[in-house]
């Protein structure tokens, strides 16, 4: 079978992101049949680009990676949906094959998409035990469908679900991802690659997609593995300056972080990395030894300075665990990235001063400002205009105050945020995620920070 696996995802702001997850599941298709990475990512004219490339394979299948339904300034996901369903229209102009469509992004709300995006098959969750067997079930004429776990199809105009797969993946059973089809210019434009050394968050943050998306139960790879593969890309490609781990909390469990860690400390690695880290489970063991593997920052979770807002998010710290953090990380050299949101249901906007002011104070290496998205379709007239006030009003109060904070990126604001500051750090040879370049340091050029 000729199976053309399509990367739909075009986000670049602050940095484009290899398909990673995407590739995972190529690696778990069987090498019998014939598969053909198209990654949109790039292509100034990605739908020209998507039908050309499928006229000239012919597949007999067709799978769509829909990584994000949310671009990173949080401005919604109907233009993301209207993308995706002008993708699927350029397959279908090209090709009578039948779509896949998976990823994270898809996974979120998989009947939901599955509906407005009508693909011939949707999978949730994870792909590499699914999509194999997808395969198996298509070239034995439909027989085993409902049997493939987190599969939805459309029958007699319906979308029909299999229930979950009751087994979670074991991590180090997969085949690693061939990166030697990533397309160069992921490494050549923002030098940064991706690795993943476990799945599952079990935290219960009110918002938060990752459990649903990677379940909550914890499934850790081998630390030599992972240190491994990351050793393997450097060999594929020495293009790479920095390395992100993806896992949706790196420090939980704490014992396989600092396991990495040591790993990392034991093979002498030497490329720059950055991870996602939680108050909780965070020592200032693990602090440094992050520091002494070539940990170049931690990108934390924080979300308010106000513990009843804290609560209502069930992130299940205090703004004490925050300060704890960030002293540990102060202490051991590590810089710390903290996002907040401003206007979650529940706040007022004294909760949005006092939690500007705990930023202030607490006085991060950086720190990112995100402002709520309510999905308004769904509010009556009434609270739709009084969280429409609010959100105008916090945005009048960041920019009344951002003198205050000159070295935070507030996305929805484009403040230190912006194609054109990217373009010139990164033109100055700095990698890695810009925040850690934003607050002007010894050496750094001061002019390079936006205005």
């Amino acid at each position: 079978m000729k199976i053309a696996f399509v990367s739909g995802n075009r986000e670049k702001l602050p940095d484009a992101v290899i398909p990673l997850g995407l590739l995972y599941v190529m690696a778990a298709t069987p090498a019998c049949h014939r598969k053909e990475l198209i990654d949109l990512c790039f292509e100034p004219k990605p739908f020209d680009a998507l039908r050309a490339r499928l006229a000239e394979l012919e597949p007999d299948l067709v799978a769509v990676g829909l990584r994000n339904i949310q671009a990173n300034d949080y401005s919604g996901i109907h233009d993301s949906i209207t993308y995706y369903t002008e993708l699927i229209a350029a397959v279908r102009q090209a090709s009578d094959a039948p779509i896949v469509l998976g990823g994270g992004g898809l996974s979120v709300m998989p009947r939901e998409l599955a509906e407005r995006l009508r693909p011939d098959f949707a999978i949730s969750g994870e792909g590499e035990r699914a999509f194999p067997q997808l395969v198996a079930a298509l070239e034995a004429g439909g027989e085993g469908l409902d049997r493939i776990g987190n599969l939805h199809r459309r029958v007699d105009g319906q979308v029909v679900s299999t229930p979950p797969e009751p087994r979670f993946l074991d991590m180090d059973a997969l085949a690693p991802p061939d990166r030697t089809l990533v397309d160069p210019r992921y490494l050549e434009r923002y030098g940064i690659d991706s690795i993943q050394t476990k799945r599952g968050c079990p935290l219960r943050c009110e918002y938060c997609t990752y459990p649903t998306i990677e379940g909550r139960v914890g499934r850790v790879r081998d630390p030599a593995a992972v240190v491994d593969e990351m050793f393997h890309a450097l060999e594929s490609d020495p293009a790479p300056r920095h390395f992100f781990i993806v896992d949706s909390v790196f420090n939980l469990p704490k014992t396989h972080a600092k396991n990495v860690c040591r790993e990392l400390i034991r093979r002498d690695w030497s490329v720059p990395w950055t991870c996602y880290a939680n108050p909780l489970g965070f020592d200032r063991e693990l602090a440094e030894l992050a520091a002494e593997a070539g940990c170049a920052g931690m990108e934390v979770g924080s979300d308010s300075g106000c513990n009843e807002i804290l609560d209502r998010l069930r992130k299940g710290f205090s703004v004490d665990d925050i300060r704890n953090l960030h002293e540990i990380c102060h202490a051991a050299g590590v810089p710390d990235c903290h996002t907040f949101i401003l206007g979650t249901q529940g706040e007022t906007l004294e909760h949005v001063d006092r939690t500007l002011d705990f930023v202030v104070d607490l006085d991060p290496f950086s720190a990112i400002i995100m402002i709520w998205i309510d999905d308004f379709e769904a509010l009556d007239p009434v609270l739709r205009r009084e969280r429409a006030a609010l959100r105008s009003r916090i945005e009048e109060r960041i920019l009344e105050h951002k003198d205050a904070y000159p070295h935070w990126s507030i996305p929805p604001l484009g403040i230190n945020f912006d194609k054109r500051l990217f373009r010139r750090l990164r033109r100055s040879g700095l990698h890695g995620p810009l925040w850690q370049h934003v607050r002007p340091a010894s050496g750094h050029d001061p002019t390079l920070q936006a205005s």
